[in-house]
């Protein structure tokens, strides 16, 4: 069965963190949340295209980039069905049976499978694999983890004495187990994203790799095979040149240099300040960093040396350098074009070129700003308005017809209709008088106008004069008057011909008074 093409954003992230950051097809893997083979389809892929470096690639435009790997659909044959390593393992545990018996009803199910010798191979590699634990080896630079703690920390509000929990994040180095830590108000994205610059700040540089637990603010979809790591998270990890790799859900051990390292802040920093008072969270930060200082500066007994003196050897000359501007926070939203040519973010509306109504668009919303953004090109940005119903819009995202209708005025019709004649200004502007706002007469005035293509000026000079005089405040009446030819007729004639019929069967005003 045919597998799903991958994105071109998760395409270019692959090759970015393989040729960029070096990075092993697992670790891509898990940071783009796909598998492995699917990693080697796109490196071949790159390589058949004569891709070979990062910035080639980065040269290019997603539509490019798709048509460069993707030239043409090719079928390839199913590979050789792998054994059921543990359909095997379970029926070896039943009398009499042999892997050469199984090898051959294997055969029988799957003709073109593997000889007994690959067969055999296959489950004693699968053996060896089952129920090992994996000791971590942490190379300098490698890798930072974090996490938050489930002992939290407490602040004092002075003037109501509400007394309110925060959040304690911490993050530590593999290599050198240097540890950084600081209280938030929440575990919300802003505040975790602020904690991991604020953590690489401390440290002067980023790491290969930031392995963080499975929560919301980090994984938008949380799984052990492919979890999604949410896009704000994944932009922080390009613009600091690293990679997010999420540990395994209930799986401690993938972070436990991290968890290890919450029970250490909790004992000599939060147990240290537990009949302590803060008013601010400003002055709780304030005291656990002197406290992080003096956890970082004590001798560990099984190294016989400070986390501040292993960082200095080993993590801090192996991170990355921090880039020059500092990373800022921006929200992502999928949202598609209506029909008016706006697309909708926190109940504000903002408009892009018309040219692209009904495209699915991403927008990335700043403090400051919002950009729109159409398979990686930015396609509109507006400031950020943070006023409920309302509209954001520039002039050269609508269509010709809406811009002209946007530019009237009541001066500027009248302009146009004292071009005809003076009756058709006086009957224009009786019409936007006699509306409640002048733009409600627009159209009236503007469909008047248009009858002089139809009938010529001078007629439309005579119809005009004829509505005016008779009270008629708008353009139902004037075409009207020049369907019936009305406008060549005496209007004393008209009178006359609409003068009321005196007889026996018509009752005077007077009847009404006896």
């Amino acid at each position: 069965m045919a597998t799903e093409r991958l994105s071109m954003r998760k395409t270019r992230e692959i090759l970015r963190q393989k040729w960029e950051l070096g990075r092993s097809h697992r670790e891509i893997a898990r940071s783009v949340s796909t598998s492995a083979g699917a990693i080697g389809g796109v490196l071949a892929r790159a390589k058949q295209a004569g891709l070979t470096t990062w910035p080639e690639v980065e040269r290019l435009s997603e539509d490019e980039l798709d048509r460069a790997l993707y030239p043409q659909r090719v079928s390839n044959a199913d590979p050789r069905p792998e054994p059921d390593c543990v359909w095997i393992h379970r029926e070896r545990a039943r009398p009499g049976v042999t892997l050469d018996l199984l090898h051959r009803e294997y055969l029988e199910q799957h003709g073109g499978g593997y000889q007994y010798t690959t067969f055999c191979d296959r489950y004693r590699e699968w053996l060896k694999r089952r129920g090992l634990t994996m000791r971590q080896r942490h190379e300098a630079g490698d890798k930072l983890f974090v996490d938050y703690s489930g002992k939290r920390p407490s602040i004092l509000d002075p003037r109501t004495g509400e007394r309110r929990q925060v959040e304690l994040f911490v993050a530590v180095l593999g290599a050198s187990n240097y540890t950084y830590a600081e209280a938030t108000y929440s575990q919300s994205g802003p505040d975790w994203i602020a904690s991991h610059i604020r953590a690489l700040e401390f440290f002067g540089g980023a790491p290969k790799t930031i392995v963080c637990d499975q929560l919301k603010s980090g994984v938008t979809r949380s799984c052990r095979y492919e979890p999604q790591v949410q896009r704000t998270y994944e932009d922080l990890a390009t613009h600091y040149d690293t990679t997010v790799l999420p540990a395994r859900p209930y799986k401690a051990r993938d972070k436990a240099k991290v968890e290890n390292a919450v029970l250490i802040v909790q004992r000599w920093i939060l147990a240290r300040i537990r009949n302590e008072v803060f008013a601010s969270i400003t002055q709780l930060n304030r005291r656990i960093h002197e406290l992080l200082d003096d956890l970082n500066a004590r001798t560990m007994r099984r190294y016989g040396r400070s986390r501040r003196e292993l960082f200095d050897t080993l993590d801090g000359p192996a991170l990355r350098p921090m880039p020059p501007t500092r990373f800022e926070y921006a929200e992502w939203k999928k949202a598609t074009v209506n029909l008016d040519y706006h697309v909708l973010f926190e109940h504000h509306a903002y408009s892009v070129p018309h040219a692209f109504v009904h495209e699915e668009v991403w927008l990335r919303a700043t403090a400051t700003t919002i950009e729109i953004l159409l398979r990686g090109r930015r396609i509109a940005s507006h400031p950020r308005s943070y006023l409920r119903g309302k509209f954001t819009t520039l002039a050269e995202h609508m269509p010709r017809s809406h811009r002209e209708q946007a530019t009237w005025t009541p001066s500027r019709i009248l302009a146009w209709a004292e071009k005809t004649g003076p009756s058709v200004r006086a009957l224009c502007e009786a019409i936007l008088l006699s509306r409640k706002h002048p733009e409600h007469g627009f159209r009236s005035c503007l469909g008047i106008l248009r009858l002089g293509k139809k009938h010529g000026d001078e007629r439309l000079e005579a119809a005009c004069a004829r509505a005016h005089q008779l009270g008629a405040r708008s353009y139902r009446h004037v075409a009207s008057i020049l369907d019936k030819g009305l406008d060549r007729v005496p209007l004393d004639e008209v009178d006359e011909e609409r003068s009321p019929t005196t007889h026996e069967n018509v009752r005077g005003a007077d009847y009404y008074l006896n």
